[in-house]
């Protein structure tokens, strides 16, 4: 049978229409309101020696959202915040999309440049800044066009910094009604948040979040997790980057406590999981590296099963195996800023229970499969869009499409439609398909190493370097060679009292890999980070010249 589009002669359609009673735009402020109503007594969040229950949380973002409406910040307005993870950047999160504006929630990791630029171009009316960054914020500020409100989030007065605001954030908040009638988005296509990428190079883009997708996202993160009622959620990930991953609306879902962390330290986290019993955190595999490492007097033992979500580069399958030994579940998954966060996930079969420890590893290490609330998921070739097979080793682009998917990039119509083309989004990262369906990212398309005509995917090369013991991280680079066009080069970072030297890393990985696949250069070191802790190749592939 051929498909028919729905129209008004359609027996479905004939006197059936979308009303205020069967139709209404989904958006993730929800959450709350839900939570608040259920579980009004409920912790909400936890702050150092503060807290607050559901009721308060929710009374405490209409409070917000009625401050800003009587400055006149409404729809199409953008409220940007530079914070770490505070109640005020939590709060943010809802209070802001109560009256119709747009969250930008700031890296604070970037310097005053871009800080200026990213105010400029979103064009924000309000930025909401812990003073302990006042510094950058001066001096970004300076060097602006727009002239936004400035408000202080005084949190923690003992980090030093100033107040650089009009008025600080608890007597903003005193200026609000507790009981304000918050805007339910007339579309669930409107925009909730602007996230900015962190380029190697040039300006970073503005990805576009709408109610829909993250509303859909949080729910599917709920799903990949399965997330039970009451969940406390340890912030190790920051909240500026994909929103928490969507996180600071699906904990929510389940009346979860969000207990905030401003510093991301080992002994800071083992600490939280101790006294909050927390059972689910987020962190990028430099966080799991970090807890691996911790120092024995910074460790602390707890009795719960603590989850953990992992994603950005791909963990390690020896810092997976680390993590699951010392009382830790890892779920590995993927995604980038401009699907949300994370949309795939290593979904587990309880057969895998019985595998080696190891060969559990290097399974989970996979980026899985797509979320439930994800629509299209493939590797395929980049022009034609043809599927590569399914064989795990003919590498292709990885594609996706759905309502995960951006709206696009701010004010950048010839990015998002290169970044959409063929009906798909374009994520620039290799992989391959295995025969169960599940995909294996095997490096960014700028990354591969042609080394002899054959393709050498680095981080192959630096998972066998993460299995010796004295490798805290790698990171792997084409290197051009006279004789074989490119070979690897690889950038190591050592643990704290372990030594090596780059010729025994060199036997190491002659040891565990195919001869052609081994660095013929180790430069041991620090290696340079993005703002938001990715390796820069680009910066080492300059260094390997000089080698």
């Amino acid at each position: 049978m051929a498909n028919k589009s729905p129209n008004s002669d359609s027996r479905y359609e004939s006197g059936l229409s979308k009303t205020k009673a069967n139709y209404t735009a989904l958006t993730p402020l929800t959450f709350l309101e839900r939570a608040a109503h259920v579980y009004p007594n409920r912790t909400a969040w936890i702050h150092e020696n503060r807290s607050a229950t559901y009721t308060e949380f929710y009374e405490r973002c209409r409070k917000l959202a009625s401050a800003l409406h009587k400055r006149g910040i409404g729809p199409d307005d953008t409220v940007a915040i530079m914070s770490p993870n505070t109640p005020a950047m939590l709060e943010s999160h809802y209070g802001i999309p109560m009256v119709g504006a747009v969250i930008n929630a700031l890296n604070y990791r970037l310097d005053a440049e871009t800080i200026a630029f990213t105010l400029d171009h979103g064009e924000a009316s309000v930025l909401l800044t812990d003073r302990s960054f006042s510094p950058t914020i001066k001096k970004a500020l300076k060097l602006c066009s727009v002239e936004p409100l400035v408000i202080d989030i005084n949190d923690t007065p003992s980090e030093g910094g100033e107040l650089i605001g009009s008025i600080e954030y608890e007597d903003f908040l005193a200026e609000g009604d507790k009981d304000f009638s918050w805007r339910w988005p007339e579309d669930e296509w409107e925009a909730i948040a602007l996230n900015y990428t962190s380029g190697t190079t040039g300006n970073p883009k503005g990805v576009v979040y709408h109610h829909r997708g993250a509303y859909l996202n949080s729910i599917g993160n709920s799903m990949a997790w399965q997330m039970t009622d009451n969940p406390c959620y340890l912030w190790t990930l920051p909240m500026f980057h994909c929103n928490g991953w969507c996180f600071t609306w699906a904990i929510t879902i389940h009346a979860g406590t969000h207990v905030c962390l401003r510093k991301v330290e080992a002994g800071a986290i083992y600490k939280s999981i101790l006294e909050n019993k927390v059972t689910h955190f987020c962190g990028a595999p430099i966080v799991l590296n970090m807890i691996n490492n911790a120092e024995e007097s910074e460790r602390k033992e707890f009795e719960q099963i603590v989850n953990v979500m992992t994603a950005a580069a791909p963990p390690p399958p020896a810092v997976l195996e680390k993590m699951e030994s010392s009382g830790f579940r890892v779920t590995h998954v993927y995604g980038l800023t401009e699907v949300y966060g994370p949309v795939t996930v290593c979904a587990w079969h309880k057969e895998w229970d019985d595998l080696s420890p190891s060969e559990q590893a290097r399974k989970k290490a996979r980026q899985g499969v797509a979320y439930n609330t994800l629509e299209g998921l493939a590797v395929s070739d980049t022009k034609s869009l043809e599927p590569k097979p399914k064989d795990g080793e003919t590498m292709g682009e990885v594609l996706m499409r759905g309502n995960t998917v951006m709206k696009g990039y701010l004010k950048n119509p010839k990015a998002t439609e290169e970044a959409f083309k063929g009906g798909w989004f374009h994520t620039g990262d290799l992989g391959v398909m295995d025969p169960d369906g599940y995909i294996a990212l095997k490096d960014r398309a700028k990354d591969i190493i042609i080394s002899g005509g054959e393709n050498i995917s680095t981080i192959e090369v630096e998972n066998v370097l993460y299995k010796h013991p004295a490798v805290m991280e790698a990171a792997v680079v084409a290197r051009e060679d006279t004789k074989w066009g490119e070979t690897p080069c690889a950038f190591v970072t050592l643990k704290d009292g372990q030594n090596t030297t780059p010729d025994e890393l060199i036997s190491f990985c002659s040891d565990n890999m195919a001869r052609y696949k081994v660095p013929r250069n180790v430069v041991l070191g620090p290696l340079p980070k993005t703002s938001t802790g990715k390796v820069q190749k680009y910066i080492l592939r300059d260094r390997a010249k000089e080698i």
